[in-house]
């Protein structure tokens, strides 16, 4: 029963992972589909690929999810946990890529685990949940829109003197390099936050000790998201890249560049599982900002911005409600 149960969580996990991919594929490349820098299949190419390097650059964001959230249950009661903070959070995943919503599917993940937890009676690391999670979460899309706000500031005074059609050229190539850097940063940020997910799994299921990331699940969570990636998110990047604001290839630089910027830094001076969500689409408000504050559409930004906040409190109801069908067709089977 204990490996049934593994085997069913771990590839659960590998979903998630999947729909991650498909679902954030927007972040990294909706920018420079949207400028003309990438075409649609080459950009979803280069994007997995990049996922699949960035997974392997770094283990800290993994570690903060396996045993800074929540306390590590033991047995068939924790497996259940995991199960049901899985399925909260590909049903929001798969909610949010219906309609278009660019929500995290990070903080679904986390929003998971917090729900089920409290379902299952297990006890919430809250002051790992305020500190890696919900203090990130704020900070993140201010820093992204500041940031790409000041970032594009820069770019058009150091091209203020360049013939603006000869700028832009040069900037969509340069989008080729900034796209594989924000690419590289979601491979680096995303696929960790499921390699948590299976270490704990295999923590309660005494397959391992400690806190280590195998190999094979490595390259197990890094092949999943880049198969996402690819299988791509299209209603989500035509929000992204469209939708906010007519971004031109200087826009869509500044924005990837800023947001692949915060994505290293938070993961290796902070090891804090930030949301590419939040810091791509805020890069992208901070830097329309700079054209006029009305050049952004900020009843969509609204909407986007909304979606945040019920993410964390939708994925844990969800993942409170299948807890407890779960657990209740456990215990009927024994």
């Amino acid at each position: 029963m204990d490996t049934a149960a593994l085997v069913v969580v771990v590839g659960v996990a590998f979903f998630f992972t999947y729909t991650n991919g498909f679902h954030d594929s927007a972040n990294a490349i909706a920018t420079s589909v949207s400028t003309r820098a990438l075409t649609p299949r080459a950009a979803l190419a280069m994007a997995a690929v990049m996922n699949l390097a960035g997974a392997f650059l770094g283990q800290g964001v993994a570690e903060t999810v396996s045993k800074g959230i929540i306390e590590t249950p033991h047995g068939s009661q924790g497996m259940t946990i995991l199960f049901a903070s899985l399925v909260g959070a590909i049903a929001w995943n798969l909610a949010t890529w219906y309609f278009g919503l660019p929500s995290s599917s990070s903080h679904a993940l986390f929003g998971g685990m917090v729900g089920a937890a409290l379902a299952g009676g297990t006890d919430v690391i809250w002051s790992g949940v305020v500190e890696k999670i919900i203090i990130p979460m704020f900070l993140s899309p201010v820093v992204g829109l500041v940031c790409g706000y000041l970032m594009m500031l820069l770019i058009l005074w150091l091209f203020r003197r360049v013939n603006p059609h000869k700028a832009k050229r040069g900037f969509r190539i340069a989008q080729t390099g900034s796209a594989a850097a924000m690419a590289l940063g979601h491979g680096l940020q995303d696929a960790q936050k499921t390699m948590g997910v299976v270490v704990l799994a295999l923590t309660i299921s005494g397959t391992q000790d400690g806190n280590g990331i195998p190999v094979w699940v490595k390259i197990s969570c890094a092949l999943m998201l880049s198969l996402g990636t690819y299988a791509g998110g299209w209603r989500i990047m035509r929000t992204l890249g469209r939708k906010i604001i007519e971004l031109d290839p200087p826009q869509g630089f500044a924005a990837e560049t800023t947001a692949a910027g915060i994505l290293y830094t938070t993961s290796y001076v902070f090891s804090a599982p930030v949301s590419t969500t939040h810091v791509i689409t805020s890069a992208i408000m901070g830097v329309g900002a700079t054209k006029r504050v009305r050049a952004v559409r900020w009843g969509v930004a609204k909407n986007i911005v909304m979606g945040w906040f019920i993410t964390m409190p939708a994925a844990a109801l969800v993942a409170a409600v299948v807890f407890w069908i779960t657990h209740a067709i456990v215990l009927a089977v024994h």
